[in-house]
């Protein structure tokens, strides 16, 4: 017999079914039932640490070829470079955290990006960047990808104008970050796809500073997304992973492609990465709140000339920040006015030296909060005059915050900078 209370109970699982977690619930389960039974009735994901699967004869292979034909084959591995169970479950977690049809992992975020660009650009295409990307994706466009004929173009972070004239109709991709390194620009992103959704180009965010808790950039139009996997996913600086989440068709050409290239991740790795994803949206919520916290503390210091923070108002791209981003990140880039008759760059290492918690370390979105000054650290090999002219100062300190206590970043800050 027909029962009212039955059809509304259909209603409320349906209604349950199709409710979107929450990320702190993404970042454990994935969008899955986070009660589905895996391998052995293990917890966590097993570790599949094998180079090859085997069939239990050639019917089982055939059907496995036919299934593979149609896109049915998901869940049953053939070789190694092809696919692994553990390195897909992570993949599926990471595309339900950006809102993503797929996603796609590598052995490092530098060669997540070079597979993208080396997958998709043609010989005399045209590719361009916005001018404080990641100084290696920019090497890369400038340096390897013109030997191949394929040209790249530099515009000013923010400027819509100078981005759109320097569309070229043999234009593919825009690369951009959001936020940047170091001075965590802003990327006004539906605008930028706009732009490029207009002439019919594809765009590309590295998202890795913001993470999926903070901004989702497929949400505002981008097509592809790109991360560091080895910070904040991971969390805890023992790994190299690199991530892009897209959709389905974007995604499963660079899977094709990935098995060519040969560029996968270890099993291992991916295991440890879906560790670090668990505490995600904890980690950052703390990272956000003590990177607030720091830069509100240094806009109003005296010894600090500026502050590069999307979370407070003397940021350039300020507005943009509070419009497209739930939280504003764990880095913070700050300027250290220098002492009278002292080289600006001998006053900022001497704060970095004073400080006690963080490690001075290359990387970011670790547990343990790290500091570096940018040109020792990365730009060492120029002069001060050539860091100024790709606009890197003597005087810039990026301070990667870690999740220990807020009081005691802002007390270390404080006794440091009693120092200089």
């Amino acid at each position: 017999m027909f029962d009212l209370a039955d059809t509304q109970e259909i209603i409320n699982l349906t209604a349950w079914q199709k409710r979107p977690f929450g990320s702190s619930t993404q970042s454990v389960h994935g969008q899955v039932d986070g009660r589905q039974p895996r391998a052995h009735n293990s917890l966590t994901t097993p570790i599949m640490q094998t180079a090859a699967y085997t069939f239990e004869n050639t019917a089982d292979l055939r059907a496995f070829k036919e299934a593979k034909l149609w896109g049915q084959a998901e869940g049953r591995g053939e070789y190694g470079r092809y696919g692994n169970p553990t390195v897909r479950a992570v993949e599926k977690r990471i595309a339900a955290l950006e809102n993503g049809d797929d996603a796609i992992l590598f052995p490092s975020g530098m060669n997540a990006i070079t597979h993208v660009l080396l997958s998709i650009l043609p010989t005399g295409s045209h590719i361009i960047f916005t001018d404080d990307c990641y100084h290696k994706t920019r090497h890369f466009g400038n340096v390897f990808l013109k030997r191949l004929g394929i040209e790249s173009t530099q515009v000013p972070m923010g400027d819509a104008a100078a981005l759109e004239a320097a569309i070229q109709p043999n234009t593919r991709i825009i690369i951009s970050e959001s936020p940047t390194n170091p001075y965590l620009r802003i990327a006004d992103l539906e605008q930028l796809a706009a732009i490029a959704q207009k002439h019919g180009v594809k765009t590309m965010i590295d998202a890795t500073f913001a993470t999926p808790i903070n901004q989702k950039p497929l949400d505002w139009g981008i097509d592809l997304v790109v991360h560091s996997a080895t910070k904040y996913f991971s969390g805890n600086n023992d790994l190299l992973a690199g991530a892009v989440v897209g959709k389905v068709e974007l995604i499963g050409a660079l899977r094709q492609s990935q098995g060519v290239l040969g560029g996968v991740i270890d099993p291992h790795a991916a295991f440890l990465l879906e560790r670090g994803l668990k505490t995600l949206a904890l980690r950052v919520a703390q990272q956000n709140q003590t990177a607030q916290a720091v830069a509100e503390f240094l806009d109003s210091h005296p010894k600090i000339e500026r502050v590069w923070y999307p979370g407070v108002p003397s940021h350039p791209d300020y507005a943009i920040a509070r419009r497209q981003m739930s939280g504003f990140g764990g880095v913070v880039s700050f300027e250290v006015a220098p002492l009278p008759g002292e080289a600006p760059v001998d006053t900022t290492s001497r704060l970095v030296d004073a400080m006690t918690i963080p490690y001075i370390a290359p990387s970011l979105g670790g547990v343990e909060s790290l500091i570096i000054q940018p040109a020792i650290m990365s730009y060492y090999e120029l002069s001060s005059e050539e860091r100024l002219t790709i606009g890197i100062k003597d005087n810039l300190v990026r301070f990667a915050i870690g999740i220990e206590d807020t009081a005691d970043i802002l007390a270390d800050l404080e006794q440091a900078l009693a120092q200089v």
